[in-house]
């Protein structure tokens, strides 16, 4: 089992959630750490206050933490990629990420418009060949920094593992949706990332809610199947979930420090049976080509 720290916000005073949930996991920094390289949550232009995005003062709280555990000198660069609807140059001004990095001396880096090398990994059988971006190739420590949504209808959750879908520096990252589930499996284990947070001060599920959640696990798979219960979704009904399993990439078993999880399960605004049955039928119908035809696209 993987251990999962869960920790309330006060008076958001971001740094010492943070350091208390890495204690919480037993996290520590190993060896001499030079480069750091965090990956927030930036979903096209759409501000922290939604429950969608990384809020850009998690970013620079987590960055303090760094600095005051490692080194004052360390060189953190924040990570995004292009995507079909969204440009990093303006997804980083508009988000405050701009703002944020030179208050905090942090550099921000646009994956697709980073060297690469063409890598490839297998899941289930089958080859995948991704651009590997230079930045994240040479870090000496990755850190995943995401949202927990219920938003997309095929994969259920976005949490750890599907932000990682963002590294992935090819902009038109729609051609990847039909085998979605594998993708976001081959990307996590090509790009290993050591430590994944989730900053939960807002949250996104049947609409926007503040909760006040900070999390932190070392296991990506552990961590999405935590959230997966928060948001009252059963983790095997997650496919990447249970391909990551099977891949061996973590463990879905997990163990809650800190505050326990039913406190905040109870308060994540939860989709309706409703919703959720709604989004099953549209997304069985979109595989076969059905909403068009029906007007409902």
């Amino acid at each position: 089992m993987s251990l999962v720290g869960l920790v309330k916000i006060s008076n958001d005073r971001y740094e010492d959630a943070i350091s208390k949930s890495l204690d919480l996991i037993d996290f520590k920094f190993q060896g001499n750490l030079n480069h750091v390289v965090i990956k927030p949550n930036l979903c096209y232009y759409l501000d922290h206050t939604t429950g969608y995005t990384t809020d850009p003062r998690f970013v620079s709280s987590l960055a303090s933490v760094l600095r005051d555990k490692v080194s004052k000198d360390v060189k953190i660069d924040i990570v995004e990629s292009d995507a079909s609807a969204m440009k990093c140059k303006y997804a980083f001004r508009m988000l405050g990420y701009e703002k944020m990095a030179k208050l905090h001396n942090l550099n921000l880096v646009n994956l697709s418009e980073d060297p690469y090398e063409r890598a490839s990994v297998d899941v289930g059988g089958r080859k995948f060949t991704f651009m590997m971006p230079s930045t994240i190739q040479k870090a000496d420590l990755l850190i995943n920094v995401t949202k927990m949504k219920y938003t997309m209808r095929s994969v259920k959750i976005t949490c750890a593992m599907k932000n990682i879908f963002g590294c992935n520096p090819f902009p038109q990252k729609y051609k990847y949706h039909e085998m979605l589930h594998e993708v976001i499996v081959a990307l996590n284990k090509l790009m290993k990332f050591d430590l994944n947070m989730i900053d939960g001060n807002v949250v996104y599920g049947e609409g926007t809610r503040r909760l006040g959640l900070v999390m932190a696990s070392s296991d990506m798979v552990a961590m999405d199947a935590a959230c997966a219960k928060i948001m009252g979704i059963p983790h095997r009904k997650v496919k990447y979930l249970r391909i990551a399993e099977k891949e061996k990439i973590g463990t879905p078993n997990f163990i809650v420090k800190g505050v326990p999880l039913e406190y905040f399960a109870s308060r994540y605004p939860r989709h309706s049976y409703f919703t959720i049955v709604k989004d099953q039928v549209f997304y069985y119908l979109s595989k076969f080509g059905l909403t068009g035809k029906l007007g409902i696209d």
